[in-house]
């Protein structure tokens, strides 16, 4: 489980790399992040939007009303320019801090943190 801070750091480029794929709403960015985690990453949906409205002030992303499968209104977003932009330079920061870890614990860690 991340922890508070580690989860605040990680969702920027995490919905970036998300919506980069497709359009999505809140509840399936956060099943995706849980899935991709294996479980381990579970977001409240209290702890998304804040981010998704931030981004979406910034221009990263943007979002519309739209009818589900299902007939439900949901609010889908969409990874705009600038947020593709961005999504390049966070791949660039994370690649650049997993080498430095890599390289700081070895390809695998030396010990098992339980």
């Amino acid at each position: 489980m991340f922890n508070k801070e580690l989860s605040a750091a990680t969702a920027k480029p995490f919905v970036l790399s998300i919506l980069s794929k497709r359009e999505s709403y809140g509840y399936d960015i956060i099943q995706q992040v849980k899935e991709l985690s294996g479980g381990k990453v579970d977001w409240a949906e209290g702890a998304l939007y804040p981010v998704l409205h931030r981004m979406e002030k910034a221009g990263l992303v943007e979002s519309y009303w739209s009818e589900s499968e299902t007939g439900r209104r949901r609010k889908y977003y969409r990874l705009l320019p600038v947020g593709k932009e961005q999504l390049v330079t966070e791949r660039a920061q994370w690649s650049l801090a997993n080498t430095m870890l890599t390289a700081l614990w070895g390809p695998r860690l030396a010990f098992r943190v339980r």
